[in-house]
């Protein structure tokens, strides 16, 4: 009997959904993160239509679908980044309150994709610090689909100098709440783990049988930095600093490295100015022996 095939990976109203970078080197782009992650391109706009869109994918297929490489849409200011897209259920609808939250609207809700197969509406908006981002009222482009493996979208940052103003903003764009049982540094949307079991992750209560149960729960970070708030993309690596210095053979700039007690991670610079972060899974062995314990490892 054939397997059944997995459900597709969906994001509740309040959770970051998807990814893209943004620069007017796209072939050079394409080159450079096919060769880093492995990643496959497939382009999104019909040949002569304006700009490019080319969504990255681990095997070329939607189901494995994991960022997009762009170029800039009107306004562009030069300055390349890495983009974070958060899901909401009614795009109109979440941009009207954005003003009202301290935040501004810099580009209206549009539709995006071909007449027929919405791939989704989208707004830009910048936050009450000044961070920009996305919402993505999802169609036909649910989100990344395959996410926190190796060579896929693993997290995404807020690094605001405002932590508390960071939270009036998107607690009642977003739903976002902050566990004191979490620590400093974690959003939530509270019903996020539900829905993982659910959905793509069945297990995800068995797994993390040893942490807080808000934990599952979490859908961002939002943390204290100094200078411009920003938004932060972290992509899972097998090996940090192998993928680390393969990067700096292409063309990128290792700006720090850090091994924290749950992961060891690398920022770098890519040759077109954006930075990310390459994250390898790197756990305590207490957590290792309690998932060979446990069968899990």
């Amino acid at each position: 009997m054939a397997d059944t095939p997995a459900p597709p990976r969906t994001y509740p109203h309040g959770v970051p959904c998807w990814v893209d970078l943004e620069t007017e080197s796209v072939d050079a782009a394409l080159a450079f993160y096919g060769g880093l992650f492995g990643w496959r391109f497939t382009e999104m706009l019909p040949a002569g239509a304006p700009g490019r869109y080319a969504v990255a994918s681990l095997d070329g297929t939607s189901a494995t679908s994991v960022a997009a490489v762009a170029t800039p849409a009107a306004g562009f200011d030069g300055e390349v980044a890495w983009h974070t897209y958060l899901a909401v259920d009614d795009v109109d609808a979440a941009a009207a309150r954005v003003e009202g939250l301290g935040g501004f609207v810099s580009s209206v809700p549009e539709d995006v994709g071909p007449p027929g197969q919405r791939a989704g509406r989208m707004a830009r908006i910048v936050d009450a610090q000044g961070a920009p981002g996305r919402l993505w009222q999802a169609g036909t482009r649910l989100g990344a689909q395959a996410v926190n493996a190796p060579g896929t979208w693993n997290f995404s940052n807020l690094i605001t100098p405002d932590v508390d103003g960071a939270l009036r903003f998107y607690g009642p764009l977003l739903g976002w709440e902050r566990s004191d049982d979490l620590g400093a540094g974690m959003a939530r949307v509270p019903g996020y783990g539900d829905h993982l079991a659910r959905t793509v992750d069945p297990r995800i209560r068995e797994r993390q049988e040893f942490v807080p149960p808000a934990f599952a729960d979490v859908v961002a970070g939002v943390l204290p930095g100094d200078g411009p708030a920003h938004w932060s993309v972290a992509f899972a690596v097998a090996d940090r600093d192998a993928c680390a210095a393969t990067a700096e053979r292409t063309g990128a700039t290792v700006l720090r490295t850090e091994d924290g007690e749950w992961s060891k991670e690398a920022t770098i610079r890519d040759p077109f100015g954006a930075e990310l972060v390459l994250a390898q899974f790197d756990p305590p062995e207490s957590y290792l022996e309690g998932e060979r314990e446990a069968g899990r490892a």
